[in-house]
C-alpha cells in the first residue's frame, strides 16, 4: 500500500532538517510511541502501540534513515514485530523544499507492507489506519516545529 502528503511548516528548512534527525523530536511526534532510541545517528529503536481494528499491539522495531541529502531529504527505512499481531515493514521518501508562502514545504511518499493478523484484517482498513498515523506524525510534526521558539523552550 503506498500513501503520499504534504505538510507546509513555518519554519525554516534548516530547522526542519534538524527536527527530522532530532530522536527526542521524533519520539514526540510518532503515534503511541513509548520509546525511542539512537543506536547511531542513522538508526533507532523504538517501541510503538498501534491498534488496527480489533487488533492493538506492541510493536518493537529499528529505524534507518539513508540517503541523506542535508537539508533536502531522506529516505527511511523501518520494520517492527508485534508478536502475535504481525509485523509492519515501511519505506518512505521524505522531500523538504522551500514553500512559496514561506517556511518548508515537506512532502512524503510512503509504502508500507503488512502481515499476520494485520495482513487478515483487510488491506483497506490498514491502508486508512497507515495513512491516518502517517498524518498524524506529520501534523504533529508541524506543531512541534512551527511553535514560537520560547515555547519550544518551555517543553
Amino acid at each position: 500500500m503506498e500513501f503520499t502528503g504534504s505538510q507546509t511548516i513555518a519554519a525554516s528548512r534548516e530547522a526542519v532538517w534538524k527536527g527530522l534527525n532530532d530522536a527526542a523530536v521524533l519520539q514526540a511526534c510518532v503515534p503511541g510511541c513509548e520509546a525511542f532510541t539512537a543506536d547511531s545517528d542513522d538508526e533507532f529503536k523504538a517501541v510503538v502501540v498501534a491498534s488496527v481494528g480489533p487488533v492493538k499491539a506492541r510493536f518493537k522495531g529499528t529505524l534507518l534513515l539513508s540517503e541523506r541529502d542535508a537539508p533536502n531529504g531522506y529516505r527511511i527505512v523501518g520494520q517492527g514485530e508485534g508478536g502475535i499481531a504481525g509485523f509492519g515493514k515501511m519505506t518512505a521518501a521524505v522531500m523538504l523544499a522551500d514553500a512559496q508562502e514561506g517556511g518548508t514545504l515537506l512532502t512524503y511518499v510512503a509504502e508500507a507492507q503488512v502481515g499476520g493478523k494485520l495482513a487478515q484484517i483487510g488491506s483497506r482498513l490498514v491502508t486508512s489506519v497507515a495513512n491516518k498515523l502517517a498524518s498524524e506524525f506529520f501534523k504533529r510534526f508541524n506543531a512541534t516545529l512551527s511553535a514560537p521558539a520560547d515555547a519550544v523552550d518551555a517543553q
